[in-house]
């Protein structure tokens, strides 16, 4: 079983579970999940996590998001992008790129945000597209969530298809949980014009870049060569830097090194006493032994004066 990250470039028309499926086989992998899903017809950066790195999961959902794409103005849609059934359209003389720019700006921030009545979100146990295929009520429960940057790039694009009406190229950087299907549906509401998302593209998921990741069809290509090496060394090698191997996974936290004491202490579960330890109490804590090796994940529960000095407590432990 391999144990890390795999940074996966997904092409449209497929799910992010189909992805999850395909590289499962590829690899011989019974083990793997993802960080965060992508519409089916949304590309980019999927970051899977495989074998022992999938305890890892919850820690690095939550990165901060970096996505391109495009908006249509002067089509609503009942899915909020291109692919949906036509709900409303409206006339969009008199829009420019600097009211878009303008009304953009003020979706930044922390704002109320719901999720698309087509999605995989679940409210009492079914998921909302469930609901909305059946024709029934699909209620528009908001939940905070934080917009770095909603910019335009470039001018406002006339185009005849599919379908008539301006476009604009977007920059989006946002917090987990927010749906760009729906900010983009938003925006053409505020304009009065109506929008949705054409296209849409994820670019970066924390400190991992789209520009480092592999296309399943490359992930094929370098699985069969490699598969007459040297084994696990021999496929590492093929993915370069597509793959990071569970112990260099960059967790978002302050790192610890245990000593042999410590570590024997933070396999079975104990707190340890650590000298210069980063952070407050209640964060999180990565926990290394002497050998550079990744042994558990932990929190801070106590600070002992003003020098660095603290209790952890193992949370998740890798044996």
């Amino acid at each position: 079983m391999r144990d890390g990250l795999l940074l996966i470039d997904k092409g449209a028309g497929f799910t992010s579970h189909d992805a999850v499926q395909r590289v499962r086989r590829l690899l011989h992998q019974k083990k793997v999940g993802h960080c965060g899903t992508l519409d089916p017809n949304a590309t980019g950066l999927l970051l899977l996590t495989l074998g022992k790195a999938t305890r890892l999961t919850r820690f690095l959902i939550r990165a901060p998001k970096v996505y391109e794409g495009t908006i249509h103005f002067g089509r609503a849609t009942d899915t909020y992008d291109s692919t949906g059934e036509t709900t409303a359209e409206h006339p969009t003389a008199g829009l420019t790129r600097e009211r878009v720019a303008e009304q953009m700006a003020t979706f930044e921030g922390t704002i109320e945000h719901a999720a698309p009545p087509y999605s995989a979100k679940k409210v009492k146990g079914k998921k909302l597209y469930e609901l909305a295929r059946e024709g029934e009520e699909v209620p528009r429960e908001t939940k905070e969530v934080t917009v770095y940057e909603f910019s335009p790039v470039g001018e406002l694009e006339e185009r005849d298809a599919p379908h008539a009406g301006p476009r604009i190229e977007f920059r989006l950087g946002c917090a987990s949980g927010t749906y760009a299907r729906t900010l983009a549906h938003d925006l053409g509401q505020a304009l009065g014009c109506g929008a949705n998302l054409e296209a849409l593209r994820r670019i970066k998921i924390g400190p991992f870049e789209l520009a480092e990741a592999l296309t399943l069809e490359q992930l094929a290509e370098r699985a069969e060569a490699s598969a007459d090496g040297d084994g696990e060394e021999a496929l590492d090698e093929a993915l370069g830097s597509a793959w990071i191997p569970f112990d260099r996974v960059p967790l978002p936290f302050h790192e610890v090194t245990a000593d042999h004491q410590q570590e024997e202490r933070v396999l079975h579960g104990q707190t340890v006493l650590v000298r210069e330890l980063g952070g407050e109490e209640g964060d999180w804590i990565k926990l290394m032994n002497r050998r550079d090796q990744l042994i558990a994940v932990g929190t801070v529960v106590e600070r002992i004066g003003e020098r660095g000095v603290g209790i952890i407590q193992p949370r998740v432990v890798f044996k």
